[in-house]
């Protein structure tokens, strides 16, 4: 199997996991209504792309480059933000249609929109610092070709 998209794949899981199970508690303490609380989402997704392209770079040692290190951080971005998206999309259409009218308020009632733009969101959110996360960590792990200097 391909180095990068098994790290993905194990890495990815655990970001959906990690989201899923941070939301269910949120759920549990019915603290899952405050849009603040969500910032630890991007705690969770940041440090799974870290983990991920730390274990391929260790996995492949000295074949690491930069085009599959972002390769595998937006493989494992992207994985977990579309399972999380499915799992919020069936969550907010099938068991809990109440909190996606509690959130959107008059936007429910007015435009007709309710959970699809909810998925939307959560889906470009996602995505969005996925990429971001995936280039700012490669700055880290990439293999630099600076000339050192003499001062």
């Amino acid at each position: 199997m391909n180095t990068s998209f098994s790290v993905a794949l194990k890495y990815g899981l655990f970001i959906t996991i990690s989201l899923i199970a941070y939301f269910l508690i949120l759920r549990l303490f019915n603290l899952h209504e405050n849009p603040w609380l969500r910032l630890f989402n991007g705690v969770a997704m940041a440090a799974g792309i870290y983990y991920a392209i730390r274990y391929h770079k260790l996995v492949v040692q000295n074949n690491f480059g930069y085009i599959n290190g972002i390769k595998t951080a937006l493989l494992t971005g992207f994985l977990a933000t579309f399972l999380f998206t499915l799992f919020m999309a069936i969550y907010m259409f099938h068991l809990d249609q109440a909190f996606t009218e509690k959130l959107l308020g008059e936007w429910f009632d007015n435009y007709e929109q309710g959970a699809g733009l909810l998925v939307f969101i959560i889906l470009i959110e996602g995505l969005a610092s996925s990429v971001v996360l995936a280039l700012a960590f490669m700055q880290l792990f990439k293999k630099s070709h600076n000339i050192p200097q003499n001062t």
